[in-house]
């Protein structure tokens, strides 16, 4: 029986496979509203099988958006233009959908990776960015005002109306962005955040208002809707944010009510010295497990089913997640079941695809309308 293949639940969330889609930016959005390309990206990966499907980073607000095309959930427009590829999508596949919300902070602005992605001062196109700190991400970049106490509440009501948009659309579960230097961990991390306030300084206070943006986002939603966090565990940089920080933001995370930790890493700093390879990031989410009780997830490099049911089945993460595997491969969840001898759903559509030798790869991909 394979581990990676059973079901599990985040809450009240119940999910047939611990696979995860993660979030992936797709830089094709309009004005923050979503387009065909979303309907065709997220329609495919919602038949691949996996047991959730996170959208990718979702601003709330035009000025935390990552590059213009970003995809966002700050007006009427930006929420029907999401609402129209979800009907659509769930009127084909009942995967749980998710969604990743997020602030840019001083790396909003900036180009399409195919572009270079390179940051746009306001004359060439972009917006001024904000941060905890007025420091820019890489030398030569144009500084981030630094929040102010207005800034900052417009903020957090800014994640908390996102939220909201988010449970109006029907959205599974709900995760915030902490992560891959935007601008939750730009307070979380000493390099990044060199405020003299009570948000600044200690480990205590640098936590202190990614702790409150999820706390308004937790109470603006209904209490049955999981709300997890993405978070680096590591800056991969010395004197930066590191694992035993992250085990305390974890835990108290864990007592606000947090349904999942997603367990990433670096992306604060230029000077990141990351150790890639499979699985790089696993161990780090091996950490966290041991210090919670909630839900943990790992993703980074993995690409092999035996690697994903290992992870799973010695109890290093309980569920993991895919992304560039996803894009290579959207029938991923399909031949991993083949080859650890699972079941996976499948709509009616594609079971003449089955090959000979799997007569039981498929199950019933039931749809239940929403």
């Amino acid at each position: 029986m394979s581990t990676l293949f059973s079901p599990f639940d985040i809450g009240s969330l119940h999910l047939p496979n611990r696979i995860v889609i993660a979030p992936m930016c797709q830089y094709s959005a309009e004005d923050g509203c979503a387009t065909d390309w979303h309907l065709i990206h997220l329609g495919q990966l919602a038949l691949s099988g996996a047991g959730l499907l996170i959208i990718e980073a979702t601003a709330v607000s035009p000025e935390g958006r990552i590059s213009a095309g970003d995809l966002g959930l700050y007006s009427d427009a930006t929420e029907a233009a999401l609402a129209r590829v979800l009907s659509s999508v769930r009127h084909h596949s009942a995967m749980p959908l998710g969604i990743q919300i997020s602030h840019a902070g001083r790396k909003a602005s900036s180009q399409a990776p195919w572009e270079g992605g390179a940051l746009l001062a306001p004359a060439a196109g972009g917006w001024q960015t904000v941060a905890p700190s007025a420091l820019p991400h890489a030398p030569g970049e144009l500084p981030p005002v630094a929040l102010d106490a207005a800034g900052l509440a417009g903020v957090r009501e800014d994640f908390a109306a996102a939220a909201r948009r988010a449970a109006r659309l029907g959205l599974d579960l709900i995760e915030l962005h902490c992560a891959h230097g935007y601008l939750l961990h730009q307070f979380l991390s000493p390099l990044s955040n060199r405020r003299e306030d009570e948000y600044g300084g200690t480990l205590e206070n640098r936590m202190r208002f990614p702790l409150e943006v999820f706390e308004v986002m937790r109470a603006a939603l209904p209490a049955g809707l999981p709300l997890g966090v993405r978070f680096s565990a590591t800056d991969w940089v010395e004197g930066g944010w590191d694992v035993e920080q992250s085990i305390a933001f974890s835990q108290a995370l864990e007592a606000r009510g947090c349904s999942f930790l997603h367990v990433s890493s670096a992306g604060l700093s230029p000077l990141q010295k990351i150790p890639l390879g499979p699985g790089y990031q696993v161990p780090l989410a091996a950490e966290i497990r041991k210090a919670v009780d909630v839900p943990v997830i790992a993703v980074g490099l993995i690409t092999e089913p035996e690697q994903a049911e290992a992870i799973v089945a010695q109890g290093q993460a309980d569920l993991v997640a895919l992304a560039r595997t996803m894009l290579y491969d959207p029938r991923w969840p399909w031949h991993a079941a083949a080859r650890l001898g699972a079941q996976v759903q499948a709509p009616r559509q594609y079971w003449r695809a089955q090959p000979a030798a799997f007569k039981t790869l498929f199950a019933d991909a039931h749809i239940a309308q929403r």
